[in-house]
């Protein structure tokens, strides 16, 4: 199938590793110019070159904390600087500090709004006008699958992704007449590097070790297994796709069947 994206200019945030990473990789495999964004300057240039040389796909890399409004600015900009167009914005951000509801911070309340709310807002809000330039494009938030079902010490993960899916919803109905659809995917018990610092956490807890907490966490799954950050990233492509072209406003979990949820 020719997802018609040959050419078409991403931006994918946190994706030195694990699942912005995988999103990448496999929009560079489908012909996609990216640019890349994440805190780690050492990871974000090798996980470039590697993708480069796996593609032959033009990659920019862009070090900086995207908790901070101006360095989303300064990634719009120079992306579009450096490809002259921009049509996919793929929002993922580093997690919330892990938290549960009776005992929050204030410290951790805020990093969880600013990192897991606002910066949807803000990466959307930039990438429009250039969306509407190129007469369409797409918008995908990676969140959770405490969207639908809570996990224990992701709180914060919960109430502050909700908010971005009612965002989502709200955005796509102002822009789906220019074109832009947007759209929300949940990863559940799909092994990142945010996965394990949580499923040690968890580990710790109960006196067990990692291995013994991914186990359990693999038996929580209808198929018995925890996902590959690519499983998740193929999902993406897609609704990155000229094939996704009546897909807006809804959010779809990638989770082997982990949430039970029927709705």
């Amino acid at each position: 199938m020719d997802l018609e994206l040959k050419d078409k200019v991403a931006i994918v945030g946190g994706a030195s590793k694990g699942l912005g990473r995988a999103c990448a990789q496999v929009l560079a495999e489908e012909g996609v110019k990216v640019a890349l964004c994440s805190r780690s300057r050492p990871d974000l240039e090798k996980a470039a070159q590697e993708i480069h040389d796996t593609t032959g796909r033009d990659v920019l890399a862009i070090a900086g904390d995207l908790d901070r409004h101006d360095t989303i600015k300064d990634l719009v900009a120079r992306t579009v600087d450096r490809f002259g167009r921009l049509d996919l914005m793929i929002n993922n951000s580093g997690g919330p500090p892990l938290a549960r509801a009776h005992n929050a911070t204030e410290e951790q309340w805020a990093t969880a709004v600013q990192r897991s709310l606002l910066f949807f807002a803000r990466m959307s809000r930039e990438a429009v006008p250039h969306l509407k330039k190129q007469g369409g494009g797409r918008i995908i938030n990676i969140l959770a699958s405490t969207v639908y079902q809570p996990i224990p010490n992701l709180a914060l993960s919960g109430a502050t992704r909700m908010g971005v899916v009612a965002f989502a919803k709200s955005l796509a109905d102002e822009v789906g007449r220019d074109g832009i659809l947007v759209n929300n995917v949940c990863p559940g018990s799909i092994l990142s590097e945010r996965m394990l610092s949580n499923v040690t956490a968890r580990a710790k807890e109960l006196g067990i070790s990692v291995d013994e907490a991914l186990a359990q966490r693999a038996a929580e799954t209808a198929v018995g297994r925890i996902g590959e950050p690519k499983e998740l990233a193929y999902l993406v492509a897609f609704l990155a796709s000229g094939k996704a072209s009546y897909i807006t406003g809804t959010t779809i979990l990638v989770d082997g069947g982990l949430v039970r949820s029927v709705l």
